[in-house]
């Protein structure tokens, strides 16, 4: 069987996804090794060898420190660059170091390299053993037709969208000027070629395997064919603290479920307007406070409130999801057919909350959002069919890409490649 190197950094919803494709390969019988900064080794599944990091700094981790709390307050534009500067562009060199020395201490048939790790997909393509990025939300290399990300927009119609995209590709390219810089240089060297637009890494490798269904992105037009659409990865998240497995005995009122995400991202003021938004409504609501300090007002009758839940095990029962976008949030709920109330908080959310729209499996409204406003688009994914009716057409194309498993056979043909014998 092949040894297959995954290499990937903490960073919420990114890890149980890829967790979940080195799970089901192990279970196959392959070996596998995971490269990852510390906080990922209690996802690693059972059988998995893990290699922590010796060089590369942590991503971002399952506490709330006062760093934490300060960028997340920030403005977006801080944001992103703290995440281009501590995670996909400033550590580059460090993350080709690793995975060269992983590399030459495991001779793998196949690299996996998660999407945030642009020096660790520039050591995998100089190193020539058959590799894959695994992208885990809508990001595309520089390709004709590829909506600009990180916004929550549409594909562009007309000389006024096309207008818009290239002002957008201008500032993108300005705004990851010193991450080019610094990707181009861990590139130099490893011997290879500068980019003109440090995305471009992402269309490097052999493979590119987006972990979700092509019917739920702006695919495109330009798709290089070596990008795959290989559905979504389900696995939940291994959290600390209390987890909540059951919503009670069988009832005719609705259950909705909220859940901000499982990384700090000031959600502080959103989380407590959904919970009252909940109480104003006649349903049943679980809502999972994830790293927030724990809420110290009294929560409405029908609304439990605790730290983390399980939620592949409530999801079946829901009836809604009030979540923040999160690209594995939204598919597990969208694979139970449950329409979602979508509160982007940043990174890739705001892109997903597109996508929900445009799929018609969900409604988006802003942070700002007040409980009634909340409390109205949850009223109307209950009330209004079009909604679930959406919801059970993704889940039937989500259970379709479940049945075919093609990241766990795209990476099986990588790693079937001459290298090594």
């Amino acid at each position: 069987m092949a040894r297959v190197l995954f290499v990937l950094v903490s960073g919420g919803g990114n890890v149980p996804s890829q967790m979940s494709i080195a799970r089901r390969l192990e279970a196959r019988g392959h070996e596998i090794h995971v490269l990852a900064d510390e906080a990922v080794r209690r996802h690693v599944p059972d059988g998995c060898v893990f290699r922590p990091f010796e060089h590369a700094p942590p991503g971002m981790g399952d506490t709330v420190t006062d760093m934490t709390r300060k960028v997340e307050k920030g403005s977006p534009i801080a944001k992103l660059k703290h995440v281009g500067d501590t995670i996909m562009f400033g550590p580059a060199a460090a993350h080709a170091q690793e995975v060269r020395a992983a590399i030459t201490a495991l001779s793998p048939h196949a690299v996996a390299v998660d999407c945030l790790l642009f020096g660790a997909m520039a050591a995998a393509e100089q190193s020539s053993v058959p590799a894959a990025v695994l992208t885990h939300f809508p990001l595309h290399g520089p390709v004709p037709g590829a909506v600009p990300g990180g916004l929550g927009l549409a594909p562009a119609t007309g000389i006024g969208g096309r207008l818009r995209d290239a002002l957008l590709e201008f500032v993108k390219r300005r705004v990851s000027a010193s991450g080019l810089a610094t990707v181009n240089a861990t590139r130099q060297s490893l011997g290879l070629s500068p980019l003109d637009d440090v995305f471009e890494q992402l269309l490097r490798l052999d493979r590119s395997l987006m972990l979700f269904p092509q019917e739920f992105d702006f695919v495109p037009s330009g798709l290089p064919a070596h990008v795959h659409y290989v559905g979504a990865q389900l696995d939940d998240p291994v959290l600390p603290g209390t987890i909540m497995g059951a919503a009670g005995p069988a009832s005719s009122v609705p259950l909705v479920l909220l859940s901000l995400g499982s990384t700090y991202q000031a959600q502080e003021r959103p989380f407590a307007n959904a919970v009252q938004a909940l109480g104003t409504l006649p349903v049943r609501g679980i809502a999972s406070y994830g790293l927030l300090d724990a809420p110290g007002a009294p929560a409405p009758a029908n609304v439990v409130v605790t730290q983390w839940v399980s939620h592949r095990e409530l999801m079946p029962q829901a009836s809604a999801m009030i979540c923040h976008g999160g690209l594995g949030t939204v598919m597990k709920s969208l694979a139970q057919g449950i329409p979602v109330v979508v509160i982007p908080l940043g990174r890739d959310q705001l892109d997903n909350a597109a996508r929900v729209e445009a799929c018609g499996v969900g409604i988006r409204v802003a942070p700002s959002a007040s409980p009634a406003i909340i409390a109205d688009a949850v009223q109307r994914v209950l009330r209004e069919p079009r909604f679930r009716e959406g919801a059970a057409r993704m889940a039937a194309i989500i259970a379709r890409d479940l049945q075919a498993d093609r990241a766990v056979a795209e990476l099986e043909k990588l790693a079937a490649g001459p290298y090594p014998q």
